[in-house]
């Protein structure tokens, strides 16, 4: 059941106190106080960065707006990240995004979870430097050799080529070498279907680091 209206102040500071002892189990006294884990988390969010005043209620906004509470993102990242300690931001994003929540953008995903200590390997009040992410498909592609394995007979090397915007795989293929013709045409078969990059960046090996 929700939380009783006739006393929902004192019902969201008995969660947050109880909430906030060290070893509670969020997600129990959720059920046993009748809200969603993203609710409850909601509320510790705000109880720790305001106090009390936090716990009140405060004016509607419309679903769509763009300027979305950061506390509300917040509580589903926690939820998130309690049932999925191990994933970082692009998968939790996309996994709130499957069970019907609208996400922001993923480097304003990252950075609140870098910030609240819920990526895997990092510890809260870190800043997040985020990652630097072009605003429009085909101005920068990314592309690389992931490395090479016995295959067949000879040998496999994997070629992808990443479109910085949308993460979209442009190509991933097989090719028996690394040499600049072999690379020359599979891009011819790519610009054809996905047009020609402003830019395109890779490391400075064989066989792009050749003039």
């Amino acid at each position: 059941m929700p939380w009783d209206a006739r006393d929902t102040m004192s019902l969201r500071t008995e969660f947050v106190l109880f909430a906030s002892q060290d070893g509670a189990n969020i997600r129990s006294l959720c059920r046993r106080f009748g809200i969603s884990p993203a609710t409850g988390y909601k509320w510790l969010q705000r109880w720790a960065v305001e106090g009390e005043p936090g716990l009140q209620d405060r004016p509607r906004t419309p679903h769509h707006s763009p300027n979305r509470s950061s506390d509300d993102v917040t509580a589903l990242l926690r939820m998130a990240h309690e049932r999925h300690e191990r994933w970082g931001a692009r998968k939790i994003k996309r996994w709130l995004e499957d069970q019907g929540h609208r996400m922001p953008a993923f480097s304003t995903v990252h950075n609140l979870m870098a910030r609240h200590g819920l990526l895997p390997g990092t510890a809260p009040g870190i800043p997040a430097t985020g990652r630097f992410e072009h605003d429009a498909p085909n101005r920068l592609w990314q592309m690389d050799f992931k490395g090479h394995f016995p295959f067949g007979g000879g040998r496999c090397h994997p070629l992808t080529l990443l479109d910085d915007h949308s993460r979209f795989s442009l190509c991933l293929t097989h090719c028996t070498d690394e040499r600049r013709e072999t690379v020359q045409q599979q891009l011819v078969s790519v610009f054809e279907r996905y047009g020609l990059p402003d830019r395109m960046t890779m490391d400075n090996g064989s066989p792009w680091g050749v003039p």
